[in-house]
């Protein structure tokens, strides 16, 4: 067994539990269920940086990344480092994450949240909405065709947006579909945790331009946004790299403004493949 089947069997037995002490009812009666969400995709699109920032405690790869970071401090400083969207992990098991980070971010910042987790039943798109989130996570690499269709169709149904992750063509190709939003290329492969920036650039050719294009993990540098931005990614997905600092509002910030700064001396010259 891989991680990633670790995480699967996990979820599924957390998810039954769950749907045990709050059942879909309550979930429904809470007051961020009937809450306007906020849209990524229009963010991502009016944003030079493109930048979703992620709370991240833990990850299998990396063990600790930072445990003495609190939600609140992180969504008010990456509100104000201009980033676009946050990420919030609520794998517990796995990366340290819960619920309630998501509604100490929502009560914090006005930023598009993004539940990051592995979903695998319609409880967890109810759960997204009542605690706070505006967008979910659709992993192609856990999920059947018929499943991403059921739950893309599902969250939008709820005024969800749908980020769907894919690690390579043969998800891609069976995955993209009306209700997914934003399409995200992982570079981390989720069975060795390696990553690579190739894959992104792989795939970019292949991803329909109606789709966001996202790029997710291994992103820490400048130069790794400006070689992706010419095959048409929007989005730039970046955890450990704020995370692992002393203050990742701060580290955002600091990486945002070095972007636009390199942005801007770059006018008058195209990037090329």
């Amino acid at each position: 067994m891989n991680i990633l089947d670790n995480i699967i069997r996990d979820k599924k037995k957390e998810v039954t539990l769950k749907k045990e002490y709050l059942p879909v009812q309550i979930l429904e009666q809470m007051p961020s269920f009937e809450r306007h969400t906020i849209s990524l995709v229009k963010q991502l699109k009016n944003s030079k940086a493109g930048i979703i920032a992620e709370f991240k405690r833990k990850s299998p790869s990396k063990s600790v990344i930072n445990n003495t970071a609190n939600v609140e401090d992180v969504a008010i400083g990456y509100e104000s480092a201009g980033v676009s969207g946050m990420s919030v992990l609520t794998d517990e098991i796995y990366f340290g994450g819960a619920l309630d980070d998501l509604v100490i971010a929502r009560e914090n910042c006005k930023l598009p949240l993004l539940r990051k987790d592995f979903i695998i039943d319609t409880y967890q798109l109810l759960e997204a909405k009542a605690f706070g989130a505006d967008v979910i996570l659709l992993i192609a690499s856990v999920l059947k065709t018929k499943e991403l269709k059921q739950f893309s169709e599902f969250a939008k149904s709820i005024g969800l947006e749908v980020l769907l992750e894919v690690h390579n063509e043969e998800e891609l190709q069976r995955s993209m579909m009306p209700s997914v939003d934003m399409i995200g290329v992982n570079n981390r492969n989720l069975k060795t945790f390696e990553v690579s920036l190739a894959m992104s650039k792989q795939l970019a050719s292949k991803i329909p331009n109606h789709f966001v294009k996202i790029s997710e993990s291994g992103i820490s540098s400048v130069r790794a946004i400006q070689e992706l931005k010419p095959y048409g990614y929007q989005g730039f997905l970046i955890g450990e790299n704020f995370m692992k600092t002393e203050d990742p509002g701060e580290s955002a910030s600091v990486f945002i403004k070095k972007l636009k700064s390199s942005s801007n001396s770059s006018k008058g010259g195209e990037f090329k493949r």
